[in-house]
């Protein structure tokens, strides 16, 4: 198979930039080809290969609209736009669209972004975990690194497993010809091999409070059990997730930071509530996230577009429910008396931007974000991310790191955990998790009091569906929640304009006004049985039949 070859030839080739987990790397300069025999003898060269491993197929500096890495914000924060959180603002025909809107097939084009920089990263680890034993170095350095490797090829697995199945299973360094016969492993085997390499490499990391500031962004022990933990929620071993999510906890090296929204930019991006995240660094490697999703009046392409379902989640400041009946709904601000992470996440329209607001209404002629141009296709752009402060290049200028695996999913993930385990639920557990979560100062929801566990489970599903919105994980709930099926299916619709002149979009004559007087954007049709996995790329079934379905 030609992917699992092309990275795996008798030049290690390391012409990528210097992206590693740490910023220091990334001042590096692109590397040239290293001859194989020259190249595993310095513990400066294992360096570099270890930068290579992280780096994988990150892009940065550049303008591509496409996922790199599963950690590119291309597929953290764009993936979204499959889910019932938000659009791709590039209509139906874009491949993100096709993932669950009922016509998946093996030619879809997003399918190859994902397949090859895995196993990109998956060939570069196998070369480094074979060659590293001949370089002469310190023996707690090299098994530091080697157990970086092993969780960077296991989370590669990880996500492999939870999308596509029943995929090669490669660990070791492979021939061109072994690379085109290359028989696929079940799901089941691919998972227990992520299992135990998590395993495997947890006990030589460092603990997050032990990460040199030269070093920050390298995975810590509590990345690996992150990571661990979240293939155990999938797999329902909750017990086993319950005891790992348990040990980052105890840890107490990671905090809920008071400030929402800092952890998202660059001021902030350190935080301890952020225990793993994509690094980037201003005009060497940087975030491009502001010209793909910043509004157009300030030169973004605003392409991801929050739907109303999730406006929809955020609950009132009391903590009931949203509802369009409710008198203290008010669609000229659509942010009041609700969650604060609503206007945290969302800019809808009349939110302000610096000193300016920004107009989303079909009849505006006030902005240049009017639904009806060439931007927002719901009337919603994400603020998620969004650095209002940062004037610079959108393209070279920024380089806020993006969050992967933050303290407030393995809060939320314990309870779920414990719930779904049938352990106790008591006020003091809720306090320990969903509450530290609701209660951080910038945000300070009313605490959760339910601890039967049928009425608890929806609570929690809500909590966190806005809690991580916009953060890649929505469709891996629905899938590992069985639930995909339901929330992917119908018409989903995008902003209320009760008053408007503008006749709201509708799919056809023949659709009944919306009672809310919603945007209509898209209908999906998720088929169960079907798309809870991704079939293998064409492309590569082309080469490899043994691959097919």
């Amino acid at each position: 198979m030609k992917n699992l070859y092309k990275y795996c030839s008798v030049v290690l080739c390391l012409t990528f930039l210097g992206f590693s987990s740490c910023k220091k790397d990334l001042e590096k300069s692109p590397l040239d080809e290293f001859d194989r025999g020259d190249f595993w003898t310095t513990e400066a060269n294992a360096n570099l290969a270890l930068t290579a491993v992280y780096r994988g197929n990150l892009d940065g500096n550049g303008a591509s609209q496409s996922p790199t890495s599963w950690w590119s914000y291309q597929a953290l924060v764009f993936l979204e736009g499959a889910t019932d959180n938000a659009y791709h603002g590039q209509g139906d025909n874009t491949s993100i669209h096709k993932l669950t809107n009922g016509t998946l097939n093996a030619s879809v084009g997003i399918l190859g972004l994902f397949w090859t920089p895995s196993y990109r990263i998956i060939a570069l680890s196998n070369d480094f975990l074979e060659n590293i034993g001949k370089v002469s170095m310190d023996d707690a350095k090299k098994k530091r690194m080697i157990a970086e490797v092993r969780f960077l090829r296991a989370s590669q697995y990880f996500y492999l497993s939870q999308h596509f199945g029943s995929v090669p299973l490669v660990t070791k360094v492979l021939t061109p010809e072994e690379a085109n016969t290359v028989d696929k492993a079940s799901k089941q085997v691919v998972v227990d091999f992520v299992l135990s390499e998590y395993q495997a490499a947890i006990p030589d990391l460092p603990r997050f409070r032990d990460i040199k500031p030269s070093e920050i962004g390298r995975a810590s022990k509590q990345a690996a059990l992150a990571f661990l933990g979240r293939i155990q929620l999938a797999q329902k071993l909750y017990v086993d997730a319950a005891t790992t999510y348990k040990t980052i906890i105890d840890f107490n090296d990671n905090q809920i930071d008071p400030n929402y929204v800092s952890i998202f930019l660059e001021s902030n991006e350190n935080s301890s509530e952020n225990i793993f995240s994509t690094q980037f660094l201003k005009d060497v490697f940087a975030n491009v996230i502001h010209q793909h999703i910043a509004p157009r009046t300030v030169g973004g392409f605003t392409l991801i577009n929050p739907l109303a379902n999730l406006m929809e989640a955020y609950q009132f400041t009391d903590g009931t429910t949203f509802s369009y009946t409710d008198p203290r709904y008010d669609y000229t601000d659509l942010g009041k008396n609700r969650d604060p992470r609503l206007r945290y996440t969302i800019y809808y329209n009349g939110s302000p931007y610096r000193d300016f607001r920004i107009y989303t209404h079909p009849d505006s002629s006030k902005s240049t974000d009017r639904i009806t141009n060439l931007n927002s296709k719901t009337g919603y752009l994400v603020k998620k991310y969004i650095d209002e402060g940062f004037t610079g290049s959108f393209t070279t200028g920024y380089g806020g790191n993006v969050p992967i695996i933050r303290y407030a999913e393995v809060l939320l993930s314990y309870l779920e955990a414990k719930l779904e385990a049938g352990q106790p639920i008591d006020q003091a557990l809720l306090n320990q998790t969903i509450n530290k979560v609701r209660g951080r100062a910038s945000v300070n929801m009313p605490p959760i009091t339910q601890t039967n566990p049928t009425l608890l489970r929806p609570i929690l599903r809500n909590e966190r569906r806005v809690e991580l919105a916009m953060e890649g994980i929505r469709l891996w709930d629905l899938l590992r929640w069985g639930i995909a099926d339901q929330a992917l299916k119908g018409d989903f619709y995008g902003h209320p304009f009760p008053v408007s002149k503008t006749a709201i979009k509708k799919k056809s004559a023949a659709t009944p006004a919306d009672p809310f007087k919603r945007w209509y954007v898209t209908t999906r049709n998720f088929r169960k049985g079907v798309d809870e996995y991704w079939p293998i790329p064409q492309s590569e079934v082309n080469i490899n039949p043994k691959l097919g379905q």
